[in-house]
């Protein structure tokens, strides 16, 4: 706000001195001109009557000659003084307009505006930096949770993109560098309810300057970062970035699991995907030679996974030297005669990886006329070409946006969920199967909503003081519906946490203990119908036995008392009874 003070006390610097000095001419001149009383006698104003005068002339030409008609040697100096001092008003209003116009106090009210905004959070809020085509995707995945966000981004266009949209929460956006310590502050990375903050540019190296600066600034802060150089990562790592995100790694990682174990890459796209969107079934990748036409970034993950299901390559590049692509045949892929060289007629599947949208799209045109069997995956550079992929059924749509914002939220939302999807890896693909069809028949064929609860006093009083009580709590009575408890939540325990040990798929059988963490998935109303159960200990209590409870703090107290006066009758009452 300081700020904003001294800067417009130094744009108007000089028409307040203008005005000060043409004010001081007129009123010192009135002062000294003759005039007389209405007796006749010699009269001269004072300054406290001149600068009535003169105010009330200045701004609106007059009101009349007072206290006593003026003198020719007074009037002259009026007429003169009304030019003198309206024109630097003039002056003075304009440069009020042109101050409200410049463009470093509108960045100076903005950005006021944007840390009392922040400020005034009181609620948990995740920091997105990096309004483009991945932050856009997060932003509204988050907004549709519920859960607030503040963006900054260094483009005024996309900032305005923001503002346009029709989010449910007002959403903070600063267009400011976010590189710069000054704007992750102003961003809230020091507040309280400050849960995260992700990195989305598309420039690594601002993305690795954020995730360190917020790790100084807030070393306990969970920190997501869009990284796609090995070094970059690397640099990340070593300031402790909690998650450091590889869109074609993920991807070539997602496209192997996809050949060999359709479940648990149906599970992760399931669990990761935003909840109520329907999960459509995924084309299996066939296995035999496959042309990969490409061997940037991208390429090279999606052939070190495809090898490593024992699949045959062959690799299509334009630039080997630059790429390092010691055994590959030269060309970009778009002309027959390249992909007649790499097998095309015998290949059972193609996938088009450059960085232009418009080469990939010629690229799988010419193959599919070639070899119209081919499986086809296709690298999508730019959402804004959208249009252009949906005219094309490629088999699989590779979009590093899509895959990046549905592993950020993933993470945000649930961080539990990064150690379960990690379990499920070192699973079946049978036991996938099995979990795809149990949640099929409590939640549908809709992407289901996912949440942690952790048994203490803060998150789940009722079940914490129940167990303290030395009342058995298990699983089975966070899965019953508080209004019916003959009825089931449509949810599903998918992981117990406890004492640092991983439990997959727990029973319902299972007894809670203090400090224990779940992760559920299931329903939207299933999930707002737990807490209650959570907290309120007669809902629980009814679930687990079928008692009402006292509800007040009185009857609370008398059934207490009566409890402890049983209690120390019982072994009375066995002795006496001997």
């Amino acid at each position: 706000m300081n700020n904003i003070f001294f800067l417009i006390l130094r744009r108007m610097r000089t028409p307040l001195i203008t005005v000060i000095v043409s004010y001081t001419i007129a009123i010192v001149g009135l002062t000294l001109m003759p005039g007389v009383d209405d007796l006749g006698n010699p009269w001269h104003m004072s300054l406290f009557e001149a600068f009535y005068v003169i105010s009330y002339t200045a701004t609106t030409i007059g009101f009349g000659e007072v206290p006593f008609p003026y003198s020719d040697a007074q009037r002259l100096w009026m007429t003169f003084s009304i030019y003198l001092t309206v024109i630097p008003w003039f002056y003075a209003i304009g440069k009020i307009i042109s101050l409200f116009q410049d463009p470093a106090l509108k960045q100076a009210l903005t950005t006021n505006s944007f840390a009392r905004a922040v400020d005034h959070l009181h609620e948990p809020f995740f920091i997105v930096s990096g309004y483009g085509e991945t932050g856009s995707l997060l932003v509204k995945a988050l907004d549709h949770k519920g859960i607030r966000v503040v963006v900054t981004e260094v483009n005024q266009d996309r900032v305005n993109d923001l503002e346009l949209e029709d989010y449910q929460f007002d959403i903070p956006a600063l267009c400011a560098d976010a590189k710069m310590p000054d704007t992750l502050l102003r961003a809230g990375v020091r507040h309280p309810m400050c849960k995260g903050i992700a990195a989305l540019t598309d420039n690594d190296h601002v993305n690795l300057a954020v995730a360190v600066a917020a790790k100084l600034l807030n070393p306990n802060l969970t920190v997501l970062a869009r990284a796609e150089d090995d070094d970059v990562a690397a640099n990340m790592a070593s300031f402790g970035t909690d998650h450091i995100l590889n869109p074609y790694t993920l991807f070539g990682d997602q496209l192997g699991t996809e050949v060999h174990a359709i479940g648990t890459y149906l599970l992760h796209k399931w669990l990761t995907g935003v909840p109520g969107d329907t999960l459509n079934l995924p084309k299996v990748p066939p296995i035999g030679k496959w042309i990969v036409c490409g061997y940037g970034r991208f390429g090279k993950a999606v052939v070190e996974n495809l090898e490593r299901e024992q699949i045959t390559t062959v690799v299509i590049e334009a630039d080997p030297e630059l790429t390092h692509c010691e055994n590959c045949i030269v060309g970009s892929g778009t002309e027959a005669s390249t992909l007649k060289e790499a097998g095309i007629e015998n290949a059972v599947g193609i996938i088009a990886g450059t960085n232009s949208d418009i080469n990939n799209l010629s690229i799988v045109m010419t193959a599919q006329k070639m070899n119209p069997n081919l499986f086809v995956v296709v690298r999508k550079n730019r959402r804004f070409n959208e249009p252009l992929f949906e005219h094309f059924n490629a088999d699989i749509s590779m979009d590093p946006s899509d895959i990046i914002a549905h592993e950020c939220l993933a993470r945000m939302i649930t961080p539990m969920m990064t150690h379960f999807l990690q379990l499920v890896r070192t699973q079946d693909n049978n036991w996938a199967n099995q979990l795809i069809s149990r949640l099929v028949g409590v939640v549908g064929e809709s992407v289901p909503d996912a949440w942690g609860v952790t048994v203490d006093t803060e998150h789940s009083p009722a079940v914490a003081n129940l167990i303290s009580w030395g009342l058995p709590v298990t699983l089975d009575a966070l899965t019953r519906d508080p209004g019916n408890r003959t009825q089931k939540l449509d949810l599903v325990p998918l992981m117990l946490v406890r004492s640092g040990q991983y439990f997959l798929l727990p029973e319902v059988t299972e007894a809670l203990h203090v400090g224990d963490r779940l992760l559920f998935c299931g329903s939207s109303t299933a999930k707002s119908a737990q807490p209650i159960t959570l907290s309120n200990h007669k809902t629980l209590t009814w679930i687990i036995n079928g008692r009402e409870i006292a509800d007040g703090w009185l009857w609370r107290w008398a059934t207490r008392k009566i409890t402890r006066w049983r209690k120390s009758l019982r072994p009375q009452g066995k002795h006496s009874a001997k």
